[in-house]
């Protein structure tokens, strides 16, 4: 490997990658440079469990609250915003870590994905959203399949969102999106560490983190959220509890089973970005986050610098 240092922090959702990458960016002078589609959002704090302003003030954060949430920030977007921030914390003489439990931002950093520059075609969305409403999302997904195999090999049907873009981009280019993403590894040296727990104790961490949250003002939030003026149809808000709380807002269900509902999302949520790191193969080193010596990876990143 050559080039400049690169630290991935990766694990699924509440196994505690924040407070972990904070402690090792405090000991080797680190930036974090957060991987997580949902804590872009503006707003939108306590359901993301986005670091606490406490945590942005102890270590330097980067690409959280960049965007309303209301408004798309495209993967080739945050692929060249990662690129450029990774690039001024090397020029700081300091570490970057990249951390988050996104699997398609970290691979599309990692990798160096050439992804096609295709603007989104809202009418075309529309027609493909309303297509998987009646029709389900497998039907959507057999279309993608026709279409692009690779593709829909590799998207689960349950991701509707990757299916559309996947069918936007053939319809638009003619082309099957598998065709257009090229890869040109970025002049890093990558060293790449995952974070698990036993499933069921990572389960019952995460029902416990969604207690928390609802503490914390987590319907309070989503009230806010929708006062703003911001539908529960937004993409934004498909993230793992504000159409649940939405719909208990609505009176459509009572709070808890919004809640019960929010646990099993995440569940679910957790085993699909097991499937996604999977993929990523052996260059994942794995580590039980109750074993980590955090003074070790210290003593390792530095012998990497």
């Amino acid at each position: 490997m050559t080039g400049k240092p690169l630290w991935v922090i990766l694990g699924p959702t509440a196994v505690g990658k924040t407070g972990l990458a904070i402690e090792l960016a405090q000991h080797v002078g680190g930036e974090i440079v957060s991987a997580d589609s949902r804590q872009v959002y503006r707003y939108m704090d306590i359901g993301t469990a986005k670091p606490t302003l406490e945590q942005q003030t102890a270590v330097q954060h980067h690409l959280i609250d960049i965007v309303d949430p209301d408004e798309n920030l495209a993967l080739a977007q945050f692929q060249t915003l990662a690129y450029s921030t990774i690039d001024a914390i090397h020029t700081r003489n300091c570490v970057p870590l990249l951390v988050g439990g996104t699997g398609q931002y970290i691979s599309a950093v990692i990798d160096g994905w050439s992804i096609p520059a295709v603007p989104p075609n809202e009418a075309l969305r529309a027609e493909l959203e309303a297509f998987a409403r009646d029709n389900g999302p497998q039907a959507l997904h057999t279309r993608l399949a026709v279409l692009d195999a690779a593709a829909a090999a590799n998207i689960p049907y349950q991701n509707v969102r990757r299916v559309i873009r996947a069918l936007e981009v053939c319809v638009e280019t003619g082309q099957p999106i598998t065709e257009l993403q090229r890869k040109e590894p970025p002049p890093y040296q990558v060293t790449v560490h995952g974070l698990t727990l036993d499933r069921d104790e990572l389960y019952a961490q995460a029902d416990r983190r969604v207690d928390q949250m609802i503490e914390q003002g987590f319907v309070d939030e989503v009230e806010r959220l929708l006062s703003m003026g911001y539908a529960r149809t937004l993409p934004s808000m498909s993230g793992l509890g504000y159409r649940e709380i939405a719909a208990s807002l609505a009176g459509e269900i009572p709070l808890e089973q919004a809640i019960l509902l929010t646990k099993n999302a995440t569940h679910d949520f957790i085993r699909r970005q097991y499937t996604w790191f999977r993929k990523m193969g052996e260059r994942v080193m794995w580590h039980n986050i109750r074993q980590v010596d955090i003074h070790n990876w210290a003593e390792a990143l530095h012998r990497s610098l």
